[in-house]
């Protein structure tokens, strides 16, 4: 089973969506507040079980509707995906995967660990 566990940063707060195996599937922007952080959580629990995936590494895919995944390549050539809610704000991004099916079993995970995945708040060490 899934969850979030939020933290505190030097600059806010953020969450990191774990796998029942405890790797990092997803990771939040940097938040102002715990609660700003946790409407994330929500979001991400709303828009990832229902978003569209559009794998924008493919010559001229198909534009998905909000909210969706977007694969994407980065810098180092390795493939990452970003969730975007109803509103297009980003409100999950991935690590880096060597090879594209590595980074949809990743999208596959947040859709389905996200919606039952408990909350946890790290204390600040």
């Amino acid at each position: 089973m899934g969850k979030f566990v939020i933290r505190n940063t030097k600059t806010g707060v953020k969450f990191d969506l774990k796998a029942g195996n405890g790797e990092v599937i997803a990771t939040s922007e940097v938040y102002a507040s715990q609660a700003a952080c946790k409407n994330g959580v929500e979001s991400v629990r709303k828009n990832a079980p229902v978003a569209a995936v559009e794998d924008q590494t493919v010559e001229g895919f198909a534009v998905e509707k909000h909210p969706k995944f977007e694969i994407y390549t980065d810098k180092a050539g390795e493939f990452r995906f970003r969730l975007k809610a109803t509103n297009g704000q980003i409100i999950a991004v991935s690590e880096g995967y060597k090879a594209m099916a590595g980074c949809k079993n990743g999208i596959e995970s947040v859709k389905k660990n996200a919606p039952e995945a408990a909350v946890v708040v790290e204390e600040a060490q």
